[in-house]
Parts: C-alpha cells; structure tokens; sequence
C-alpha cells in the first residue's frame, strides 16, 4: 500500500472507472438504477470479455489470464 497522498494504489481502478463514464454513462439518464446497473454490468463483461487489450498482445483479459493460468499449470506438472 502506498502512504496517504499517493494514488499509486487506485491508478488501475480509476482508470477503470474513467474508462466505464467515458465510454457509457457520460451524458445519460437512466429510468430506474436497475438500467444503470445493467448498463454497468454489460460494460464490464466486454471490458473483461471482448475487448483486446494492446499491451496483453491483443486478446481480452480474461484470454490473457486463462492462457497465464494454463502455462503456470504445465508449469508445476
């Protein structure tokens, strides 16, 4: 953990949540929290489930992380 005043901890959260307002909540309203929850959740699972990510080689996270998962398994075998 970093000491107080450094943001070094949350920089990957905040850009998470940067990325989410940006991409789907600027500028809309939604009826019931129910939408905004929805809305929150399908964003999430593009986020981790579609969405290639350039420094991870061009696949999506989860991608990335079942292969490093794999390979630590052949690994220990």
């Amino acid at each position: 953990m970093s000491r107080k005043g450094n943001g070094w901890d949350n920089a990957v959260t905040e850009s998470l949540w940067g990325s989410l307002k940006v991409a789907r909540l600027h500028g809309r309203r939604f009826e019931t929290r129910r939408q905004a929850m929805d809305e929150v959740i399908d964003w999430l699972s593009f986020y981790n489930y579609r969405r290639l990510h350039s420094r991870l080689g061009y696949v999506s996270p989860m991608q990335y992380e079942r292969a490093w998962h794999a390979a630590q398994q052949r690994r220990a075998a």
